[in-house]
């Protein structure tokens, strides 16, 4: 009987492993998502127009750093790095302003066609007749998907505190750094649910043309149209602020900014306007009694997560939902050749 030794033991092993991860279907369908996506011309233009809003933010934010860092009348002047996501003299928008338009298109575009493109080409017919489970396909094109959006958005980040440390020369402080990864983790969660939608879609429509017109609808009804019907509902039920008391005003800005954050952009943009401000100390209206002794300075981070969280929990709670019926569509339709 031969005896291996422990170094030859252990080469086997990992010998085994390797092979056994190189035929693991999942992971196959997830490094071959990966590449038709990164390799697909859509994918190209949505990065070059991406860094193009990257690269003319950070040019601009490079721009007025100096004289948003000497504004001692900011509380938030001494964060540096967050002023390069933030600080602009109105030529355009900030940065996190830009993402919460563009971000939703980069996860429609991702998702629009995972499921019926395959369905009307056979090749969903042929990769399902393999000893595959079902739902390890649908959780190959959300985890590839997620994983191409969250290497874009840290790739973006580290070029953000480079770009950053190379103008000023000024480290990054560990409180920054964690506001910056709040940032990164909440606009990768705010794709995410534009992702899982679209894939839905693409589950509920056979053609991909209508799927992505019903999720760039869906974008475009809550980025456009949600607000302004919001605002013509407002004025013609609510009654005459001149006859209401200052509670019964609060109340009803709590219940219109409520129903506004029913849309994911708005959600977005609270919490990442929160995360990059730390002098904001609540996103909902505020009596004078409340504000009367008030201090203008920054936050802990610990105090601005506590304050974005129920926003964060809703755009987490939308994505779920939507893979959760996408998921149940999925496994009980019947795919035929």
């Amino acid at each position: 009987m031969k005896i291996l030794s422990a170094g030859s033991f252990l080469a086997a092993s990992k010998n085994n492993l390797m092979k056994r991860d190189q035929y693991n279907p999942f992971r196959v369908m997830v490094r071959k998502e990966i590449s038709d996506q990164v390799h697909s011309w859509r994918f190209i233009l949505l990065l070059v127009l991406m860094l193009l809003t990257f690269a003319a933010s950070m040019y601009i934010s490079a721009s007025n750093i100096r004289t948003a860092f000497s504004n001692t009348d900011d509380p938030d002047h001494s964060f540096l790095y967050l002023k390069l996501l933030g600080a602009t003299d109105g030529s355009m928008p900030p940065f996190h302003v830009l993402m919460s338009f563009l971000a939703p298109l980069l996860g429609i575009s991702m998702g629009f066609d995972a499921i019926n493109s395959e369905q009307n080409s056979g090749s969903l017919t042929r990769l399902l007749a393999q000893p595959i489970y079902r739902d390890n396909v649908l959780l190959a094109k959300f985890y590839s998907g997620m994983l191409i959006i969250g290497t874009l958005f840290i790739s973006l980040t580290l070029l953000m505190l480079g770009a950053g440390l190379i103008i000023t020369g000024v480290r990054i402080e560990p409180a920054e750094l964690l506001r910056v990864l709040a940032f990164v983790i909440i606009t990768i969660v705010y794709v995410g649910f534009y992702l899982s939608l679209s894939i839905l879609l693409s589950i509920a429509f056979r053609q991909a043309a209508t799927s992505a017109l019903c999720a760039l609808g869906v974008w475009l009804f809550f980025t456009v149209f949600y607000p302004m019907i919001v605002n013509l509902a407002i004025r013609a039920i609510l009654p005459d602020p001149a006859n209401l008391s200052q509670a019964q005003i609060l109340g009803y800005n709590e219940l219109i900014l409520d129903i506004m954050r029913m849309a994911p952009g708005q959600l977005y943009s609270d919490s990442s306007t929160t995360i990059l401000m730390p002098s904001i100390r609540s996103l909902g209206p505020l009596s004078m009694e409340q504000l009367s002794g008030a201090i203008p300075s920054p936050l802990p981070i610990r105090e601005s997560l506590v304050i974005v969280w129920p926003q964060l929990s809703g755009l987490l709670a939308g994505s779920i939902a939507c893979f959760a019926l996408a998921y149940y569509l999925f496994m009980r339709r019947e795919i035929r050749s």
